[in-house]
């Protein structure tokens, strides 16, 4: 699918941003001694080993259905995006045990216009990378691009609090103002990636589709039951990555023929597929005047 291989060409910008970034903070690191830069070093390579991993969930998601797997792969996204917000509290934590030391035993920084340009510049590139990122995530509906983007952001955060922190010490001397800036850092990127394995949770759990496509499925019924005499219930939905599956039970009036009763049930999945990206659809059709047709209605969402 073009939108598999769009999906895979975002994911190879990212591990290209995290080699670029890697030499650039290591530089950075090796001229200024600054623990700061170190943290933010360390925080590079774990983007790789991230972007590495979304890459390979996406084409694990992307791979056809098979007899061990007939509805697809689609889930993998949630562990990429899982993965990644667990890389993102160990950078965390390993900003957080570089910086502690420091607090006691503050250390003078060399260098520190050479290692706050090397540090602009690989902060340009994330910056870049990650908003085009978030972008795609959002309008592919890629729980893994979007989980990327999200990590580089946070790379963002720890490099701009990073400069601030060499720049303030090189003007002031305040030598512990460097590893304070890198443990508000840490603080502020556990956060982000405690939200991001929050959200994988929840999609392994089956979690519905957004309230607003749920709206406009009701839309859909509401139209077709003033022009058909028809009836719904038991409407289901779930996500997985960025696959949505809807199902439902469509009640017809008992005299239609089958081919009748399939033919408006055709088009009301197209109908559905057309407003809800990447929607697979299933319906049940049952005899509007069968009392057994509402023993499954419990089954709303």
């Amino acid at each position: 699918m073009a939108t598999d291989r769009t999906l895979e060409r975002y994911a190879w910008l990212s591990v290209g941003a995290a080699l670029a970034t890697i030499a650039l903070k290591t530089m950075a690191w090796a001229v200024t001694g600054s623990v700061g830069m170190l943290s933010d070093a360390l925080e590079s390579l774990i983007n790789l080993a991230a972007a590495l991993l979304a890459l390979s969930m996406l084409r694990l998601a992307a791979a056809p259905p098979d007899a061990a797997h007939p509805y697809g792969r689609f889930k993998a996204e949630y562990f990429a995006s899982g993965a990644e917000g667990a890389l993102i509290a160990f950078a965390s934590l390993s900003i957080a045990v570089a910086a502690v030391p420091r607090l006691a035993s503050p250390q003078p920084i060399d260098a520190p216009g050479l290692g706050i340009a090397l540090s602009v510049a690989a902060t340009a590139i994330n910056l870049g990378v990650a908003l085009a990122m978030l972008s795609a995530g959002k309008r592919l509906h890629s729980i893994a691009i979007e989980a990327d983007g999200h990590h580089l952001m946070t790379d963002v955060w720890t490099s701009v609090g990073v400069v601030a922190g060499v720049a303030l010490v090189a003007v002031t001397g305040w030598l512990i103002l460097d590893p304070l800036i890198a443990l508000a850092v840490a603080v502020h990127i556990l956060w982000t990636g405690f939200m991001l394995m929050r959200r994988s949770f929840a999609g392994l759990l089956d979690a519905a589709i957004p309230k607003p496509e749920v709206a406009d499925i009701e839309k859909i019924f509401a139209e077709y039951r003033r022009r058909y005499g028809v009836e719904f219930h038991a409407l289901r939905t779930r996500q997985a990555g960025a696959r949505r599956f809807v199902s439902f039970h469509l009640l017809v009036p008992d005299a239609w023929p089958v081919d009748r009763a399939h033919q408006l049930s055709e088009e009301i999945e197209e109908r559905i597929r057309s407003l809800v990206p990447q929607a697979i659809t299933l319906t049940h059709i049952e005899p509007i005047s069968q009392p057994a047709s509402y023993d499954d209605i419990k089954l709303e969402r």
